[in-house]
Parts: structure tokens; sequence; C-alpha cells
């Protein structure tokens, strides 16, 4: 049996749906089974419970030999990143460790690591879900993601909005920043194979598109693929930290001064060719990704 945390999120029900394709036994941890009706119907065993609950996560794991765990918040207090993702995981992975679980697959972030841990609760999140699931004892393997892209669901829902409603397209910075998006199901395919692959235990992998590009460069594909024709203007991020105070008050902030933290970091691609070499997926370059999210 393997345990989906994070299931009917926005990559959630693209992994589940790929390792029900493969036949695989899956339980799915929810908040309200009403919200899980997809995962239901793919003939997932549901389990009610939350990540800041000890006693469901325990009860969530009985007789699971896998974990697959995908939470993680994008914004809110930094108490918030702790409570969710940094003791939410260090249960799950006490209450996996009990019940003796062989396998513990975790969904981090590219662009994680001990120089970044510190630089907003995001990224100090998903470094303590690191460590917590590298010293648990439990074979492991971590993927970090760049952005993930689909028609569904992610930041292209955003990215579409400002490009069809605003008269020019914004753009953080220079737009000279690079970025290696990946698709959703080729993240899903990821995870599912990394069941089977005695050789990814024990290590972390990168996850990106078989395409780099800059954010300027990035906005003109996406603008051609929904076929738009508006100008883009940089805005200078010193502009943009002063707004973003205002900006967060908005159900769907279009940048956080987080966001931009890590837009300053620099560059968000994958560093080695680890994944690929290893996995031998034939993943969708970013083209047809644009295609796709547009149709």
């Amino acid at each position: 049996m393997i345990l989906v945390t994070g299931g009917t999120g926005f990559v959630g029900p693209k992994i589940v749906h790929a390792l029900r394709a493969r036949g695989e036994p899956v339980r799915c941890l929810v908040r309200e089974r009403t919200h899980a009706s997809g995962a239901a119907a793919w003939g997932c065993e549901l389990v009610e419970g939350d990540m800041t609950d000890p006693g469901s996560l325990r009860r969530a794991v009985e007789g699971v030999d896998t974990v697959i765990h995908l939470v993680a918040i994008l914004a809110g207090k930094p108490e918030d990143f702790r409570r969710i993702m940094e003791q939410g995981t260090r249960d799950l992975v006490a209450a996996a460790t009990d019940a003796g679980v062989q396998r513990f697959v975790l969904m981090s972030a590219l662009g994680t690591d001990e120089q970044t841990k510190d630089l907003v609760p995001y990224f100090h999140a998903k470094w303590e879900m690191e460590q917590a699931v590298k010293g648990s004892g439990i074979p492991y393997v971590i993927f970090r993601p760049s952005f993930v892209f689909g028609r569904d669901g992610g930041i292209l829902k955003l990215f579409r909005r400002l490009a069809r409603l605003t008269p020019v397209t914004p753009i953080a910075g220079s737009g000279k920043q690079r970025i290696q998006p990946i698709w959703v199901d080729d993240v899903a395919e990821y995870f599912a194979a990394a069941l089977g692959k005695p050789e990814a235990t024990g290590r972390t992998f990168e996850l990106g598109g078989p395409d780099v590009v800059t954010w300027d460069e990035f906005w003109q594909r996406w603008k051609r693929a929904l076929r738009v024709r508006r100008p883009s203007v940089h805005v200078p991020l010193g502009l943009l930290r002063l707004q973003a105070p205002l900006l967060e008050r908005l159900p769907s902030p279009p940048v956080t001064r987080d966001q931009l933290k890590m837009l300053d970091a620099g560059d968000n691609v994958v560093s080695n060719d680890d994944a690929v070499e290893t996995f031998g997926l034939s993943l969708v370059p970013l083209d047809e990704q644009l295609r796709r999210a547009a149709a």
C-alpha cells in the first residue's frame, strides 16, 4: 500500500493517477473526503487526517510500505511553515518509522540547499523536511522540481491571467534569470518510477524539463502560445518590494516578498543530469508544455 499526502493538490492527483495506472494500491490522506472525489473514482482508499494531527498520521500509515509526501504551503506566517511542513513531516516520519515503512519519497523544491535554507520560510521548511527524511533510517528518494507547469493548475494559471488581462506584461527584474520548467505529468512519472528504482535510493534529484529559458524568453513563448500580442515591461525588483506588502493582502497575490527574494537569488535550473541518466524518461519540451496549457 502506498500512502500519498497532498494527493488533492495540483501535482498530487497526477501522481495518484500515475500510480493507479500501474495498478498500485493507493491510500490518500485527505482533510475532507468531499474534496477527493477524483482519487475515490480511481479506486484509492481515503483516510481523513491532517499534517498537524499526529494521531491521524499514525492511522494513515498503518499497513503502508511506501509513503509519498507532497504536502507544502506556498505562503503564510513563519509559524505556519514550521507547524505544517516541518513538524508535520517529523510526525509523519516518526509514524512511518514505527509502522515499518520501507520507502519514503519526498517532494522538495529546486533551490533548496544549505545556502538558501534561511532565505525564506519556504526554503527553510523544505530543507528541514529533507533532513527529517534523510535522518529517519527509511530508504528514501527526494525530488527537487523546478517550476511545474500544467494545464489545470499551478503558476501558469496566474501567468495566463497576466498575459490576457493586463495591457502590458510585467516581468520582475531584468528578465535574464533562467528557469527550467517541467511538465506536471513528467513529475508524476518520476515519482511513480522511483518506487521500482533501487539505484535511486538514498539520493536527491533535481528535476527540470529539457529546455532552459530566461524569463524574457518564457513570456515570448507563452504569449505566442496564447496568441496574445501585448508588450512586456520590466519592473525593477526594488519597486516590487515596495508594492509587495500591499499585494500580499489580495486573495491570490501576483507576487510576495518571499517570491522576490527567491527570484533575486538567481537561476532556477538543475545543476546536473542525474535524474535524466537514472530514470531515462522522455520529457515534454517547453513549447509543447505551453501549447498544451494554452489549449
